[in-house]
């Protein structure tokens, strides 16, 4: 948090909006940082469900639509399943399981106890 407060005093004046949007939101900002550092580059896409359409989208643009109405969703199940043979696959799947189950991550690694880890944290920041 002191590099938060470090960019509120350097830019606050002549930005203070922006600088409040950050302050206000600092907790979904470094959201990135409770999730597993392998899982970190399957992260950044900003709608994954857009993502995975595209190949839909793409297609019948092409095609001038689907034709009718049946074969619209038969297409878009065939173009999605050929499409699944690119995607990425999770990296370190087995950590998938500990995030479903709210395991706590600090900077990308898994806390085995985080009460004690926190206090610990403070006291080096505080420093």
């Amino acid at each position: 948090m002191a590099a938060v407060k470090a960019f509120e005093t350097a830019y606050g004046a002549k930005f203070p909006k922006a600088v409040a949007k950050v302050v206000d939101d600092v907790e979904e900002l470094l959201a990135f940082y409770d999730y597993p550092a392998e899982h970190r580059i399957h992260l950044p896409t900003t709608n994954p469900i857009e993502s995975t359409f595209a190949t839909v989208r793409h297609r019948t643009k092409v095609t001038k639509g689907p034709g009718s109405r049946a074969a619209g969703p038969a297409m878009a199940f065939k173009l999605i399943e050929s499409a699944q043979a690119r995607w990425r696959a999770v990296n370190a799947p087995h950590l998938v399981a500990l995030v479903r189950a709210a395991a706590t991550f600090i900077n990308g690694k898994l806390v085995e106890r985080p009460d004690e880890s926190a206090s610990a944290d403070s006291s080096s920041i505080a420093a």
